[in-house]
Parts: structure tokens; sequence; C-alpha cells
């Protein structure tokens, strides 16, 4: 559709008689092989381009609709070729419609001034009363809304990422909003300065303004009845729907938004889920979650992180206005009525339950229970690294991906121990062994971050976090050494080397992607002096560490053998080889069987009450397996039995090769 023509007197005429009127016939431009045919009670004012329009739609139903123009006001619009337009009540303005687009029953669609379609809109994120302002953009990930946000002590970072956004948004600007191709939009309200991209459905929905939707054939987005959208970007593959309410929001690939949630000021990424409840200021990371109604989240950075029914995080004392904020590290879960009091610091895999107003920093005791008792908080070290539970989400995270776009956008490290989550647990057990030293010796229990941990539970702990740390050296170690051929120890210790030294010391969980500090400290100095020129190339790099986390996360680990071991690896004999694999059997052995204890729970008497309602034990019993199955054929067991006989059988091959 690249040559347009005027139209002839003969088509003005025919148009004319099917109740289409124009301002000026003139400013009318149309293809080569342009029929009125199928064109009916239309009004054209500015400059019209129109294509040729041959479609056939089948609706839902069996009903067939030929394409073409119907019942609309259009003015200064492209509408290009196998497009239907019906019931406009008010008019089409400003809008480049593609192919084979579908619009029928809408109140309005304007562009009315110059507009970046959400892009360069400030998101008052983590804190309601602002200093965290992130401009959000088309393509903003979120291990940049990372850096972007919590990196404001260094100013020259900041503004030069502020300058990159603004560039940007500068280029998304136009007076002209554009409708992709095979878009449906059906039965809506007002849509005003909004950019929507192809193959996205929008049905029933009531207000979109000031917006972009990044859809594509791959991954459609879906935008649904009741919903209100306003200051937004969403990205590929969402959906949002049932009376939803966003504003001034990014929402990320793959997300689930519905059932009356409403959104403010927040930034959610992949795979995130909304439904009933309410967020306000929150930086949400891949796999945050909150299905449940009265669950309120304000202020605070959220990464695998799911809120039971009822929970509540509070964000300001009554002094000062909503101005404290939360961290809960990757994996964190809550239960029902669960109440934090920020500021806190949760650690990574912590359940919280109860109710908890000491602002707690446990970030250094990760895998912790969190517990409220008779008013207190009581802290467990290490007890969640056995929770049935946790594995279980840990699993199911990477099989519950919704983004199906070639290109993601978040780079999301699944795994559950790494140098991130096992550099806190290292720094736990120096913890956890002073509070041992410091502990009278009559006292059962000592306080730690305004939380209660008794002397039992230190013990665990340390036990627990030991045993975690030589499960991932020895995981590491056996994924270097299986499916390679050694014959000496010299050979060996070529296999375990390392070509450089990044990765050791200090990592960051960049809301998903987890790097090395001093690769992330890089990063933010290239930044800092201009030597990235696009938005494109911070992302590009920022790909590059999620792509060498394997190189780097061994380098980790090499350095905490050498330091466990007292040696370099050059000096290792094949002894310490042996060993290192023996510990890791040993450490997966142990877990296994704790977690399969946990498992077990939910296959005794008290999970049984309810069951074989109108019968005896015998039915009790019988009704349960009916519907539960037992415990050996459970696929969560059967997963981890697997696991271990995997784990047994790999262990017992390469010791049988060292000796």
């Amino acid at each position: 559709m690249n040559k347009f023509r005027n139209l002839s007197d003969k088509e003005i005429a025919t148009l004319t008689v099917y109740s289409c009127s124009a301002e000026n016939w003139q400013t009318v431009k149309v293809a080569e092989d342009f029929s009125p045919a199928f064109f009916y009670n239309v009004h054209f004012s500015g400059e019209v381009f129109l294509g040729t329009y041959n479609k056939i739609f089948e609706l839902p139903g069996g009903v067939k609709k030929h394409s073409g123009i119907f019942n609309c006001v259009l003015h200064n619009c492209v509408i290009k070729n196998d497009v239907f337009i019906d019931k406009i009540h008010n008019h089409i303005a400003n809008y480049v419609i593609r192919e084979g687009s579908y619009i029928e029953n809408v109140d309005l669609m304007v562009v009315d001034h110059l507009s970046s379609f959400g892009n360069g809109v400030k998101v008052s994120v983590m804190n309601e009363v602002g200093g965290r302002e992130i401009p959000m953009f088309n393509k903003l990930s979120a291990p940049f809304a990372y850096l972007f946000t919590f990196y404001r002590h260094r100013t020259e970072l900041t503004q030069k990422l502020q300058n990159l956004v603004e560039e940007y948004t500068i280029k998304q600007q136009s007076e002209k909003g554009n409708i992709g191709e095979n878009v449906r939009i059906l039965n809506c309200g007002s849509i005003k300065n909004v950019r929507i991209g192809d193959s996205a459905v929008l049905e029933g929905t009531t207000l979109l303004e000031n917006g972009s939707i990044i859809s594509n054939e791959k991954a459609p987005v879906f935008v649904g009845h009741d919903v209100q959208c306003k200051n937004f970007i969403v990205n590929s593959g969402t959906i949002i729907s049932e009376s939803a309410i966003i504003s001034n929001c990014f929402v990320g690939q793959g997300c689930l938004i519905g059932k009356q949630f409403s959104g403010i000021d927040s930034l959610f990424f992949a795979n995130f889920q909304g439904l009933h409840g309410e967020a306000v200021s929150i930086f949400a990371g891949p796999y945050t979650v909150t299905h449940h109604k009265s669950t309120l989240m304000l202020t605070a950075l959220y990464s695998f992180m799911n809120a039971g029914s009822g929970t509540n995080f509070s964000n300001h004392m009554y002094k000062l206005g909503p101005v404290h904020e939360g961290i809960t590290e990757r994996g964190v879960k809550t239960s029902s009525d669960a109440y934090i009091m920020w500021p806190a610091k949760i650690g990574a895999f912590t359940v919280v339950l109860g109710r908890h107003k000491g602002n707690p920093d446990i970030s250094e005791l990760p895998f912790s229970y969190l517990i409220e008792s008779d008013g207190e908080s009581h802290l467990l070290p290490g007890v969640n690294l056995h929770s049935a539970g946790t594995i279980r989400d840990v699993q199911k995270w990477p099989k519950r991906d919704n983004r199906t776009d070639s290109i993601k956008t978040d780079s999301i490290n699944f795994d559950f121990l790494s140098p991130y989550t096992l550099s806190k647990t290292l720094k736990g057990i120096e913890i956890l062994k002073e509070l041992l030293q410091t502990i009278d010796d009559k006292a059962s229990f000592i306080w730690y971050q305004n939380c209660k941990i008794k002397r039992s539970s230190i013990k665990k702990g340390i036990e627990l976090y030991e045993m975690a740390i030589q499960q991932f050296i020895g995981q590491k170690v056996v994924e270097k050494l299986e499916n390679q051929k050694f014959d000496s120890t010299a050979n060996i210790i070529e296999l375990l080397s390392t070509k450089s030294e990044t990765g050791i010391g200090g990592w960051v969980d960049m809301a998903g992607l987890i790097a090395p500090k001093s690769e992330i400290e890089n990063l933010l100095n290239q930044i800092s002096t201009n030597e990235f020129e696009t938005l494109a190339h911070i992302q590009s790099q920022l790909n590059n560490l999620h792509n060498n986390y394997a190189e780097y996360s061994w380098n980790w680990a090499k350095d905490i053998l050498e330091k466990q071991f007292g040696k370099a690896l050059n000096l290792f004999e094949i002894e310490d080889i042996i060993l290192i694999i023996e510990n890791w059997k040993k450490s997966v052995m142990t877990f296994n069987d704790l977690i399969l204890r946990d498992a077990k729970k939910e296959f005794n008497t008290i999970s049984r009450t309810g069951y074989g309602i109108d019968g005896n034990e015998t039915d009790k019993q019988l009704d349960f397996e009916t519907v539960r199955g037992i415990f050996d054929d459970n696929l969560f067991v059967k997963d981890i039995n697997n696991q271990l006989n995997k784990t047994i059988e790999m262990a017992d091959k390469l010791i049988k090769l060292l000796t």
C-alpha cells in the first residue's frame, strides 16, 4: 500500500450514496485498487489514507463480517488493508491502523498531542513520597530497573541513566498512534494516546490512556472487561482482566493481573501475578505473586515472593508519612494475616508467620522461619532449607514461565543455592557462632535484630548452613567432572582450574539476575563514564553477566574450596576430591530425607481430617487415598527420590573412577 491516488468522481458519488461524507474529498487518498463497496456512514476529515478491503472475518459462533469501514468518523488516519471498523461512537483520530485489525463498538480512539505513549513516565517506586522515581520505557528490564532504583547514592550513574531514557523517550514520540496487525478491539470505552502492538486483544476495556501495549504474534497481550490503565506500559504475553486498575505502572512479560487488583506507581516484572489485592510503589521482581483479597503490598522490593491472604506491609510509623522502605530478598513467603512494619530486611527464602513490628534485618540469615509468639519475633535460622513447600516452589518456577516471546527481557536465574544465597549463609555461620559465644550459659535464647533465637536453633542453623555449602560446592565439582575423561590428579586439577578470578567475593541478586559485585561495580563505572551510548548497550552487558553465571559461580566455589582446605587447588590430592564428593552425597541424602519427612506430614492422620465424611476409619483412609493418592506415588516425592538416586549413582561412579 505504497501508492495512493485521489478518489474518482464515481467513487465519491458511490460513497455519498452510502451515507459517507468528507470535510474535503481531496484529502482522502486511496490505494490504486480501492473499492468503495464496503463503506457506510463514514465521515472523513483531515488527511485520510485508505487501502483495500477484501478479507472476511469469522467471529465466534460462525458469524462472518466483510472487512470495511462503517459508522464512524475518521480524522487524520491511515487505515491499511483488510481492516474492519464499525460503531465508533465518537471518532478515531490520528491513528495508523495496520493490516487485518478488527475494531468494533468503541467509544473513542484518539491521539490528541505529541505523545511518548507511556515512555518517560516517572514511577515513584519503593517510596511513595519520592526519591527513587524511575522513568519507565518499553524495554525496561528488572536488572536495569534495579540499577536505576537502588544506586541513587551514585548521582553520576543516575543522571546518565536518566539521560539515556530521555533520549529513548524522545525517539518514541509521535503525533500518531499505532494499532498493529491483526489486533482485536471490541466493546471498549476510551483509548487515548495509546500504542498497541500486533495481535493484541482488547475486549470490554473501560479506559486506556497514555500507554503502550507491546504485543506480538508469538506473545499477544489480552486486556479484558472493565480494565482501566493510565500511564502504563504492558509487555508481551501479559493478561490484564476482570476490572483491574493500574496507574503509573510498568508490566513486564507474561504477567497476570486481574480480579479487581489495583496497582499504583509500581514495577511488575516477568511472570508477576496480581489478583484481588493492592500494590502501591512496589518493585515486584520476577514471579512475585499475590492472589488474595485484603493483601496489601507497599513500598518494598519483592522477588520470587508469595504473599499469603491478608498479608499487610506498613510503610510508615505515623511520624513523617509513608517514607519507609522494605526489602524481601528472593523466595520470601508470608502466611495468612502476616504483617511486617517497614523498614525491615527479610533474608532470602524466609517464611514469615504472624505480625512483626520490630524492624528486623535478618538478610544475613537466609532460609529461615520468622515466627510470632506472644507478640515477639522468633527466628529459626536455616530450617527452610529442608521445607518441601520451598523445594516445590523452586521446581515449579521454570515450568511456569509464561513468556512466549522470542526475546526475554528479564534475565532470570532460578538457582535455589547460589553464590548469592550461600555468601549469606557463610556470613550467617559467623553470626551464629558469635551468638553462641556471647549467649549466657544459663540462657535458652539470645536477641538478634529484635528477634529471639533459641540456643538449639543456633546450633541447628549452623549445621544446616554448612550442609548447604557442601551440597553446592560438591555439585559444582561434579558438574565439572561428569562426562569428562581423566587419568591423573594433574588432569583432574586442570578440569577444575579457572581462567579468571571473576566471581570471587560478594554477589548481588538484581531482581532475578545473580552476578558478582565486582562485575556490577565495573558496569556502574562504565555507565557513569559514558562508555555506553544506548540503553541497548547496557542491557547487552547485563545479559552477558547472566550468560556467564556458570563460569563466575564456579570461580566462587573454587575460592571457597581453597579456603576450606587451606591450600590452593593445584595442591589438592585425589583424596580431597573424593572427600568433596562424599560430603556432597551425604548432604544431598540428609536434605532429601528431611524434605521427604516434611512432605510426609501431608499424608498423616491430621491431613485425613474431613475425608470419609459419613464413614468409618477405613472409609476415611480410602477416601483420602482416592482423592490425594499415597505418599510413595506422589509426583513430588517421586521426583525427590529420582534426584537422590541420580546423586548417589553419580557420586559412586565418580568415586570409583577416582580410586
